[in-house]
């Protein structure tokens, strides 16, 4: 089984650091901190199925059982949080990777992801957070413009996503692939990202607006990653990592 446990900064060991559009109807909201803008767009809520069915192909047994799921409108990041943004919120950058500012934050742990959602809201007066995992995964499939694409806004990898096969061996900066139906960019690939729930099993039932476990041992991550083969950047393939762990190939996107 080809699942993947983020558990530290193994992965990165032994890489050498290396010099490494379309139009969407969604509506985009600017933000400002410190003189760096970036953008939400605004997801309409829908009824999906989450999870992968019997014919999924390359789907791991982890996507099992597809269910129903329907989620309330809420805003995502169009981006990766940058390492602009992160600069400007918290002073410092810890990203590995750290030659071009637009370049997605990465080597963050689960635990500071949340001092910078802490921080940020303090700076805005807002109540941003991370995304669950299913209000991830309906945005990264499209919401409810989804067209069924094999990964998030294409049926090919190459023109939406940074994977293994065409990185180059290091993340590339946000919004230099095509986004998704939503103008969301990135859900496949570039960097793994933390969502807010505990990684647990599926069940069948029916949800509205899920939370995912009350306890566990492990967080979500979502999205693959530069140095993932294509099958685990699909929007419905799912990973975890233990909160304390991260790496270069980990960030994170905000929700509201």
């Amino acid at each position: 089984m080809r699942k993947k446990i983020i558990t530290t900064t193994l992965l990165c060991i032994g890489i050498i650091l290396t010099g490494c559009n379309t139009n969407s109807n969604s509506s985009v909201k600017k933000y400002t901190v410190n003189g760096v803008e970036f953008n939400m767009i605004s997801v309409e809520g829908g009824t999906f199925t989450m999870g992968s069915t019997e014919s999924t192909k390359d789907a791991e047994a982890d996507e099992y059982p597809a269910h129903s799921v329907t989620i309330s409108d809420f805003q995502i990041g169009e981006t990766e949080v940058t390492q602009e943004l992160w600069a400007a919120v918290m002073g410092k950058n810890p990203s590995g990777y750290n030659n071009d500012p637009q370049l997605p934050v990465e080597s963050m742990n689960w635990f500071e992801a949340q001092s910078f959602i802490e921080k940020l809201n303090q700076l805005t007066g807002e109540q941003f957070r991370m995304p669950t995992e299913a209000e991830w995964e309906y945005a990264a499939r499209g919401g409810n413009k989804s067209k069924g694409y094999l990964y998030s806004g294409s049926d090919t990898l190459s023109n939406v996503g940074w994977y293994k096969d065409n990185a180059g061996e290091c993340p590339k900066p946000v919004k230099t692939k095509q986004p998704n139906e939503l103008g969301l960019y990135d859900m496949s690939g570039n960097l793994w990202e933390w969502c807010s729930d505990w990684y647990g099993k599926y069940t069948p039932e029916e949800s509205i607006d899920p939370q995912g476990p009350t306890e566990g041992h492990s967080r979500v991550l979502r999205g693959g990653s530069w140095l993932i083969d294509a099958p685990l950047c699909r929007p419905e393939d799912r990973s975890f990592g233990a909160p304390k762990g991260g790496g270069c190939i980990v960030g994170m996107r905000l929700a509201i």
